[in-house]
């Protein structure tokens, strides 16, 4: 396996697991989790879909920057380009999930952003996840090289 595709496998297993433990975190503030294993099942999926978000935010620095390793030492531009794509992407499926296509429901302990009402929650979650995913991914790659 090249070390390219090697680093996307790294990246989105990383993303996976942490998108886990937030979604697991975050259940309570959705309306219908129900049963522990239904938490389980939903936040799992909901990971997997988080990962290949974040292989999206990825995808876009890589082309940006035009540096496929962008992320080991992205500066203020690469964590400006995380934190404006995290938040333009969650707010965006959160919006349309939520109000167009009622796909899941806020717990009234969900803090909203104001303006289109979308949860604080998710938003945080791609934007601070993505960033310690590349951090991640870029130590574990730091102490393979060495």
């Amino acid at each position: 396996m090249s070390q390219q595709w090697r680093t996307i496998v790294v990246i989105y297993a990383i993303a996976v697991f942490f998108n886990y433990v937030w979604e697991l975190a975050q259940s309570s503030l959705y309306v219908g989790t129900g049963s522990l294993r239904n938490i389980w099942w939903h936040c799992g999926f909901a990971a997997i879909e988080d990962g290949f978000l974040v292989l999206v935010i990825y995808i876009a620095g890589g082309l940006v920057f035009r540096d496929q390793y962008w992320f080991e030492k992205p500066g203020w531009r690469g964590y400006l380009l995380i934190f404006v794509s995290g938040l333009v992407v969650s707010s965006g499926i959160e919006f349309v999930a939520v109000n167009i296509f009622n796909l899941w429901a806020y717990n009234t302990t969900m803090p909203r952003l104001p303006v289109f009402g979308v949860g604080l929650a998710p938003v945080a979650q791609m934007i601070v996840l993505p960033s310690l995913t590349f951090r991640a991914v870029a130590a574990w790659q730091a102490r393979k090289s060495a």
